[in-house]
């Protein structure tokens, strides 16, 4: 018995290591062996119908029926060929494949009913339509198990997963997971009443109640998520229904990166939090995003980092004549300069690209660049941004922050550029740090300087946009949790209770590109971030939709547990949009307009020049007293901690 089952397992070995040099041979040897495998099917066809109708062997010797057979063979070959059945690849053989097929067996049988009659050779009339249906079943059915070989490889074990979505998406997934090697789907789960129970693609649709069984029948561990992502809201909603099973969830790329190329619809990938948020975004007004960029000169500072970046590629769609870029860091500029190119390039497009290094912070190189390269509209994104870096930085964060918002505007009036927007933060609304009430000081800084411009009868026109945090920006939460939960966790949040609103990067810009073609002098705009998100309730959620379970009291077996290291210097538990009351809706839905307390230029300009003495002096505590004197309303939550004065105090 051992005996024969090792002669079983060897023949087994051998004919899957011939089917495996088949598989691996290349085109042409393929094309080949399909062409002498229709050879002999139109042979068989040819003989079985024969045989079927007159059941008489002696047609064998019968030279008209051999002439006829001999004539028919090249014939059908070149049908095939014409007809492009040598040219498909069968392991992804499609229904248009298989009515070709059908074509060519019509065409093969009308040939020989043509040459039986021209050659004179005496078929009985039922013999075209027998060869026809062993020619479909040999030729077409052959294919269909190759296929199906090739589409379940011998020994290979794929993990069973479900697609939620039986639309023309999760068809499409379903088709690649079959073809590939990795996951096998299942079950579809839908929620149209009207197609439960069916069986697309074999497999069957289920209704989300069914979710349970299926995960506990099949051992799932994965759920698919292949639905269209423009609709958010209907996402969040079956996101809060999954996000409690003990299985992974993942989506597939979007319909844009889909048609464009950028991605394959087997591309998984994590859950976006866009979708978990379910924020759906507004459509953006074209004459707003062209108003201050299409045919014209655009500098962005900043243009390396998360917010400049995307600024960047949102401003290339509009046209502009030429952009030019400003960053501090070497690698970013390389990194951004590149990405325009290629963008432009694919969008068919003569861009001028100008990439140079500098800082906001020399007001003679800013005021060189605007007059030589003409520049009419500016972003200035350029910001030192991460509250405890700037709490440890504290004279950094003013010169960048204050004064480089001051150089780049004052070399914007001289230059006479046409529309200056600033880029500012929720963190400048009653700032419990250094680095919110240095950006509420430049809000201060173009407010004073929009006023005088004014009353000059100046070119430039200032507004400022402010907006909270945004998701895959550096120091966003989001990419750090994720990194997180892969190497096992702990997550790490400052405080429970702690709040924050969210905004995708692309929806930030493409406002803040809008609301400054709204402006019109000294405007603070502040975008709509929906509703504030608990950043402990965001943590659990992307540790379930990981596949994983939370480590808390009901749960203290849990795979990931959620640590709190306490607020860091200068945080807030609770992020403000608005200083006052005093706002306006804009005719944009997702623009508000804020009319907030401002200093006079004469006023803020004293400040200013003790500042500046200050920070030259390094001298912390007249820094920090000029900041408290300012109408910012700064409210420090800590002492000064500037790494440095904190060092020298020691000694």
């Amino acid at each position: 018995m051992d005996l024969v089952n090792k002669v079983g397992l060897l023949n087994m070995n051998v004919a899957g290591f011939s089917l495996g040099l088949l598989f691996t041979a290349p085109r042409p040897v393929k094309r080949a062996i399909s062409v002498f495998a229709d050879l002999l099917f139109l042979a068989i066809a040819f003989w079985s119908a024969i045989l079927v109708r007159l059941d008489d062997p002696i047609v064998f010797s019968d030279k008209q029926f051999w002439l006829l057979l001999f004539i028919l063979i090249p014939v059908s070959l070149f049908v095939n060929i014409k007809m492009g059945l040598y040219r498909a690849v069968i392991r992804y053989i499609s229904s248009k494949a298989a009515a070709s097929i059908g074509v060519a067996v019509l065409l093969s049988t009308c040939a020989l009913i043509f040459l039986a009659f021209y050659l004179h050779t005496p078929i009985p009339r039922t013999v075209p339509v027998v060869f026809a249906a062993f020619l479909i079943i040999l030729v077409g059915g052959s294919r269909l198990c190759v296929r199906a070989l090739l589409s379940k490889p011998a020994g290979l074990i794929k993990e069973p997963v479900i697609i939620y979505g039986a639309g023309s998406s999760g068809r499409q997934l379903a088709q690649s997971l079959i073809q590939g090697n990795e996951y096998s789907p299942v079950a579809f789960i839908d929620d149209d009443k009207r197609i439960e129970k069916n069986s697309v693609q074999g497999i069957t649709v289920f209704s989300r109640n069914e979710i349970n069984n299926l995960i506990n029948k099949h051992g799932i561990k994965r759920i698919l998520l292949a639905m269209p992502r423009e609709n958010k809201k209907r996402i969040a909603k079956i996101l809060r229904r999954l996000e409690n099973l003990s299985v992974e969830i993942l989506s597939i790329p979007g319909s844009a990166d889909l048609v464009s190329g950028k991605a394959k619809i087997d591309e998984l990938n994590d859950v976006s939090i866009d979708d978990l948020l379910g924020r759906d975004s507004v459509a953006p007004n074209s004459e707003l995003l062209q108003a201050n960029i299409n045919n014209k000169v655009v500098m962005v500072t900043g243009a390396g980092g998360s917010i400049g970046s995307e600024l960047c590629r949102q401003i290339i769609s509009q046209r502009p004549r030429k952009v030019v870029l400003l960053e501090l860091s070497e690698f970013a500029l390389y990194k951004i300069n590149g990405e325009l190119q290629k963008l432009a390039s694919q969008l068919n497009y003569e861009l001028i690209v100008v990439p140079l290094l500098g800082s906001v912070q020399h007001k003679n190189r800013l005021l060189t660049i605007m007059r030589t390269f003409e520049v009419e509209t500016i972003y200035h994104a350029a910001a030192y941004k991460h509250v405890p870096v700037v709490e440890h930085n504290v004279i950094e964060g003013v010169r960048n922050n204050i004064f480089g918002t001051l150089f780049v505007a004052e070399a914007a009036i001289e230059a006479q550029v046409e529309t200056f927007v600033l880029i500012s933060t929720d963190k400048a609304v009653r700032p419990t740090n250094v680095m919110g009430t240095t950006k509420r000081m430049a809000e201060l800084v173009l407010q004073a300087l929009a006023d005088k411009t004014k009353q000059a009868k100046g070119k430039t026109r200032f507004c400022m946009v402010r907006f909270g945090n945004v998701l895959g920006s550096s120091g966003s939460v989001v990419p750090l949790f994720r990194e997180q939960i892969k190497s096992g966790g702990p997550i790490t949040v400052t405080h429970p209770e702690i709040i924050r609103y969210f905004m995708t990067i692309p929806e930030a810009s493409q406002l803040v590109i809008q609301a400054g073609a709204m402006g019109k002098g000294g405007d603070v705009f502040v975008l709509d971030m929906g509703d504030p998100v608990k950043i402990a309730d965001l943590a659990a959620k992307m540790i379930r939709l990981s596949g994983m379970t939370v480590v808390d009291d009901a749960n203290p077996d849990g795979e990931i547990a959620i640590k709190y290291t306490g607020l860091r210097p200068g945080e807030k538990l609770f992020e403000e949009l608005l200083i006052g009351e005093d706002i306006t809706q804009t005719d944009h839905r997702r623009i508000m307009s804020a009319h907030e307390t401002w200093l006079p230029w004469y006023e803020l300009e004293k400040i200013l020049l003790k500042l500046d003495e200050a920070c030259h002096q390094f001298a912390h505590e007249d820094i920090r007293r000029l900041l408290l004197q300012a109408p910012t309303g700064f409210v420090p939550k800590d002492g000064i901690c500037d790494l440095v004065w904190t060092e020298k105090t020691k000694a």
